[in-house]
């Protein structure tokens, strides 16, 4: 496929633009016309697809969030985050000049990428400034929309930094990354039957539980809880184990595990019979997680493995990344409950 963005000399520079320039954190950008816009807690994404050519173009702007890292690893992580773990890169990203802008450091690179049947090009600008970092992401398989992409782009600007953060230490970045990890976080959801009504989804009586705890000790317990109308018995897994963190990468590493079926009842609250163990792999992993701070509707937590895990499993819960996964911070008690006579690993 032959096509390239000529992106090189127009990174983040403010110009004149006709259309309405609105702002997402420290950007500020005019929003493609027409295109379809989804805003969640990790960031924007504007999108369009003609559906007679199969043609299509993303622009993703993310969260800006607290970074101690260097311009080059913040640009790596949020490559393997963002383009790696979302589309088959053909290679590494052929890299542009770094630039400054505003009191920020920014790098690109851009590369071609396999999705099923489709070939394009990826382009990740990355930003890092005042102890932040803040990334832009690119992906297009025809030239149908580059003139659109090329006005995002030149329309982008950066908030100018007026004061650094002092660089921690890793032993202190190490400490505030434990801390803000300590707690209950969470991944619950109903179960739907697929109906729509007046564009409102129906559900089930059913659901899908999935919960970390991580303790200040170093320790965590990883519980699993399905009980599905579209199944026929109970799903439990549940694991413990240890976990460390080395700036803002996480490495789970299991020292025991369980996965079992159980029985159902009339009701979604009570255990049937047990019914038997189930095969389970305790598989350490490293993520690269991230923590979303909302003081409106609680915090996030990020975890990236880059790859498909045992707990996590092995797609998005956010239709953002291949393999990203949000849990949300919970204040209040559990919502899983072991089965009963369940003895703690």
């Amino acid at each position: 496929m032959k096509y390239t963005l000529i992106l090189v000399t127009l990174l983040f520079f403010s110009m004149s633009i006709i259309a309405q320039k609105r702002t997402f954190e420290v950007v500020s950008f005019t929003a493609p016309a027409k295109w379809q816009k989804v805003e969640n807690v990790g960031g924007i994404q504007f999108s369009v697809t003609d559906k007679k050519t199969g043609g299509y173009a993303i622009a993703i702007i993310t969260k800006a969030t607290e970074s101690n890292l260097s311009t080059s690893e913040n640009f790596n992580n949020a490559w393997q985050r963002l383009v790696k773990s979302t589309v088959k890169v053909d290679d590494d990203p052929a890299m542009q000049n770094p630039l400054s802008e505003n009191g920020w450091d920014i790098l690109s690179g851009k590369t071609n990428y396999t999705d099923g049947n489709n070939k394009g090009v990826a382009t990740l600008l990355n930003a890092t400034g005042g102890g932040q970092t803040v990334s832009v992401v690119l992906m297009t398989n025809t030239q149908q929309y580059q003139n659109a992409l090329l006005a995002f782009i030149n329309s982008l600007e950066l908030a100018k930094v007026t004061s650094s953060t002092p660089s921690k230490t890793a032993a202190s970045a190490n400490k505030v990354n434990i801390l803000s990890l300590v707690g209950l976080w969470t991944y619950y959801v109903l179960e739907a039957t697929g109906n729509n009504i007046n564009g409102m989804p129906q559900y089930t009586a059913g659901y899908l539980r999935k919960e970390y705890v991580f303790y200040p000790d170093g320790t965590y317990l990883f519980r699993n809880k399905q009980w599905l109308t579209k199944t026929a018995n109970i799903l439990f897994i549940y694991e413990t184990g240890t976990y460390s963190v080395n700036g803002n990468q996480l490495t789970i590493t299991p020292k025991n595990g369980k996965s079992g079926f159980w029985g159902k009842t009339k009701s979604t609250k009570e255990w049937g019979k047990f019914l038997k163990y189930a095969d389970y792999n305790l598989e350490k992993t490293t993520y690269t997680f991230e923590v979303l701070q909302d003081t409106s509707y609680g915090n996030k937590l990020i975890l990236n493995p880059g790859r498909p895990t045992v707990r996590d499993g092995d797609n998005s819960n956010t239709g953002v990344g291949s393999f990203e996964f949000y849990y949300s911070k919970r204040e209040l008690e559990s919502l899983i409950d072991n089965p009963p006579g369940w003895k703690h690993l």
